[in-house]
Order: C-alpha cells, then structure tokens, then sequence
C-alpha cells in the first residue's frame, strides 16, 4: 500500500490521500503520475483524469456519485463538485461462489458463555428491567437507584465528587481555584459484587409504547421480546400501565412467536392492578432480587465458536473506514461464517449502491427479492417524507472525506465480508441461521445497534473513524478505529487500533484475526470492551419511517 494515497480497486478512477498531499506536489504511483492542482487532506479523494459535468464517479468499484462540474486532471472532490449517484438494481443475476477462509487455527476453540435452555449461549448475564411505556420510566429508574450500588453495580461517580468539590470551593470563598481545579479519577470504593455470576442488571427506558401510531407500538412490543429472548439475558422485569397501546398481550405474542419454547423467568407488573406505587415497587424489588438469586446459580462453560452471533455496526465513519476497519470486520465475520456461526449487517440505508452485489450473493432468488423489496420500500418512506438516501452522510462523515452516501455506502457494505448472504429479516425479527444476515435497521448508530440486540447479537463490533461512544445494555460493543490517531486521542472508546492497515503494518486478514481472537476473549468474559466499562447503555427504538 502506498504511503500517500490509494486507488482501492482498478476500476476507480479516483485515488484516496493517505496523508495531506499539497498543492503543486507530484505524486506517483503505478505508471500514473500528476501535479496536483489542490491541496488534497488526508481521507479526500482526488480524480485519476479530468471529468466533465455528469462523468462518473467510481469507487471501490461502484458508482458512487456524478461530476457537478469540470474537474481537472488530480483535482479534489467534495460536495461543491460532486453529486450523490448510485446502481440501479434488479434481481438476482449470478450464481455466487465462496472460498472460505482457512479456520483451522480456530476449529476447536471455544469461549465460555452461558447455556440457555433453547440453545442460544450468551456472552454475559444480565437482568433486564424494562418499561411497556414510558409512564413507566420514572418507576425503572426508581428500581435502578435502588439496586445498583447495594448490589454493587454501580461505579463510584467521578463527576458527582467533582461537583462536590467545586461547591466546597465556593462556599469556603475560594472561586478563583474553581478554573485550576483538575478532574481526578475517583479511587475504588464501589462494593463487590453480590452475584458474581450476574454481569449486571440493566434498565431500557424509552419514549414510547404510547401515542405515535400503533405500527409503532408493535414494533416496540417485538423489540423488548426480542431483548427478552437474546442469550446475554437471564431474566426480565416488566412493569406496564396498564392502558397503553403496547399491551403485555402483545409483548407475549410476540415472545411466543419468537421462541415457543420460552422458558426464561419473566416476572411483569401492571401499576394498574398493583394499586399505589410503594406495593408495586416492593412488589417489583422483591420478586427481581429473588430471580437475581437464580440466575445467578448459572456458570460459565465452553461453547463453540459456531454460537456467537456477531453485529457489524460503524459510526461516525471518515474516509479510511472503508479501507481499514470495515474490511478488517469483514474479514472476521467471513471466518465466523466459516465456523458456522453467524454475523449481521444493517443499516440499509449505507447499503445504498451496492444492492446488486448483496442481492447476488443471497444464496437463492427468495432471500434476494426480499432484501430488493425491503430496500425499495424503505427508499420510498424516506422519500415520501421529504428526505432520501443521498441526504445520510452526515457533516462529520463529508467533513472526513465521504461526500455521497453511495460512497459511504460502499466502505459501509465491506463490513459484511465476503461470504453469501444466508438470510434477510426485517426490523425486529430474530437471527436463526449460520452465515451473514441482513437486517433491515436505520443507519443511525443506537437505532441500528438497538435492533441488533432485539435479533440476537451476543456480541458487536462497532467501526470508527471520528469517534463514537456507542454501547448497548446487554451487548458487549467492541470499538475499533480506522486510524491511530483516533485510537490514540480517545483511547478511552477504542478497544482496537486498525489504523496499522492504514500505513502498511499491518494486512486487512492480519487485523481481522485479530478481532477474532478478542472476540473470544470478550465472550468469555475475560476482557470488559470500553463501551462496557463505561456503561454506555445506549438503547433507542425505530419509529419505522422517520429515521434515516
């Protein structure tokens, strides 16, 4: 790989600057050769010859937007010249082969997680405490003080203590030492841990259940079954209204439709029936901290590798994601493939421009057609509410160097790997086959990484290239940069470092073993992922339609 820039596939006819390039340097590479008329940042792309208004734009290999207006030969492109353009897409047109990946380093490990009843192993144990509406949120967070540090889940606050030393300050007369007053990291005194095979109890408060449309409600109630269901949880408690739209009845059937078999223990309150808050609050307390002891009887044993259901999630891209950690992710979900376990990749909108690529890698034309169906269908809802594909990008993503979601798109896509396409769910249904899925999710970060966990993921990986904090309440997020000077700046989010595929060091297969390896090391509960330290429990709900 060249020190300063890259073309990423041969029929690209624009380079990506590995570093900031400047006005009037010459750069070579390959036989091509050109004085750049810009100055080019690092990220930025610039063009391999001079393209009119409405030549193409193509990267990775794909049509990834149009020339707004003359461009000279290595002149830079940005949103002032270039346009969102991307494929058109049918159906299934080819018989997709794979070569799988050599997994023989990783035939006969396994990780330790815990068994459930239906088969699924989750990598942690939790409670979860949820709401079927948000009137309820006031009483989860009321639970949540209640339990957290007496059972030694909380952490000491850092920030509390700061504020309490800032009041001290002006109260002694002191104000002039507020500004100098450092930040400092508060020393160990949380209690232990009472349940020690309890990773901990979680609270999902949200904002609806209630209101909005009934379209919505439903797809709450299928979401909490599936956070219900997924292998990282023991238990639920549930408290409901009573009166909203999202009716126990509902979550129940949704449960059942999901697993059947169901046979977790699921304790649910409806303030309603309970009478004043203070019983249905003992009420609650009570009967979770007798679950808690439990669950908390069950161990971790070893499990193959085959069980572990991986989300692929990036965040706050920029112009390497797509060529560093994107494909290095993609690489690990080709060898889980190959182990049989499985892997999921959402976020339909950044799969914009590469549909005909996905729909012919789906292993037969049924789960092509419905991946086809879901794209359009969400195409059109954007579209029928003023928005569309081509607005995703957000200003961070451009200010990094991607400019149209088909380019963003494309990096996106490199998550999924190379292996077929086993099945396509849309939001809220739950992961059952081995191989790669694809869900139906918003490309926004929480949204997609919400609904991962409703289908199953016990663990995730999540891709950044500005930095992003995102967590998830009962899976483990892995953050992986696509550069080192992120991982260097904010080493207190990112997990793993893939900017070494950046500057040579390192191969795309190299880093993506890696991951693997770390994998199991987190699904065995032997490594805490940053976004777990922190408890960045981040959980939001689709409203399908409005979010892009």
């Amino acid at each position: 790989m060249s020190t300063k820039f890259l073309k990423i596939h041969p029929a690209d006819n624009v380079y990506v600057a590995l570093t900031d390039l400047k006005a009037g340097e010459k750069v070579s590479q390959n036989g091509f050769s050109v004085m750049l008329p810009n100055d080019v940042q690092a990220k930025h792309k610039f063009v391999e010859k001079a393209l009119g208004p409405e030549d193409e734009i193509v990267m990775y290999g794909c049509l990834v937007g149009k020339a707004l207006t003359s461009i000279p030969e290595g002149g830079v492109i940005g949103t002032h010249n270039v346009k969102h353009k991307s494929s058109q897409f049918g159906g299934k047109t080819e018989t997709f082969q794979w070569t799988p990946p050599d997994v023989s380093k990783w035939k006969n490990k396994t990780f330790l997680g815990y068994h459930r009843a239906d088969g699924q192993v989750g990598t942690a144990n939790y409670w979860i405490v949820l709401p079927m509406v948000f009137c309820e949120n006031r009483n989860v967070n009321v639970i949540r003080e209640a339990f957290e540090e007496e059972l030694g889940f909380g952490k000491p606050d850092m920030y509390k203590n700061y504020v309490h030393e800032l009041v001290s300050l002006y109260r002694n007369g002191k104000t002039q030492n507020i500004s100098s007053t450092p930040l400092l990291k508060s020393e160990g005194t949380e209690k232990s841990k009472l349940f020690k095979n309890i990773d901990g109890i979680k609270f999902l408060t949200h904002e609806g259940g209630c209101g909005g449309t009934r379209q919505d409600s439903e797809a709450l109630c299928a979401l909490l079954a599936g956070y219900i269901n997924n292998p990282n949880v023991a238990g639920a408690t549930v408290l409901s209204l009573g009166c909203q739209n999202a009716q126990v009845d509902i979550l129940k059937q949704k449960l059942n439709a999901l697993n059947p078999n169901f046979s977790k223990p699921l304790i649910i309150l409806e303030q309603q029936k309970e009478g004043t808050e203070q019983e249905l609050l003992a009420t609650a307390i009570r009967q979770t901290f007798l679950a808690l002891i439990e669950a908390n009887k069950l161990e971790r044993k070893p499990a193959p590798l085959s069980k572990l259901v991986v989300g692929l999630e990036c965040g706050g891209s920029d112009g390497f994601s797509g060529i560093s950690a994107n494909p290095a992710i993609g690489h690990t979900s080709d060898l889980i493939a190959a182990l049989g376990g499985s892997s999921i990749l959402s976020e339909f909108p950044e799969l914009c421009g590469v549909e005909q690529e996905l729909l012919n890698r789906c292993v037969d034309n049924d789960t092509a057609n419905r991946f086809g169906e879901l794209m359009r269908a969400y195409s059109r809802a954007a579209e029928m509410v003023g928005s569309g594909f081509d607005m995703n990008p957000s200003p961070g993503n451009i200010k990094d160097g991607l400019i149209t979601d088909a380019m963003k798109s494309a990096g996106a896509a490199k998550k999924g790997g190379t292996s077929p396409v086993s099945d396509v769910l849309d939001y809220t249904q739950y992961v059952t086959r081995p191989g790669l899925t694809l869900l139906c999710t918003p490309g926004n970060d929480v949204e997609s990484t919400t609904a991962m966990a409703g289908s199953g993921a016990n663990v995730m990986l999540f891709t950044t290239g500005l930095g992003t904090p995102t967590g998830n309440p009962i899976v483990p997020v892995v953050k992986l940069s696509s550069n080192t000077k992120l991982a260097q700046k904010m080493p207190d989010i990112i997990d793993i470092d893939c900017g070494p595929i950046i500057t040579g060091e390192k191969t795309i297969s190299q880093v993506g073993e890696e991951i693997l390896d770390y994998i199991i090391e987190v699904a065995s509960g032997k490594t805490k992922p940053k976004a777990v330290l922190l408890n960045q429990d981040d959980f939001i709900p689709w409203k399908r339609g409005v979010s892009l």
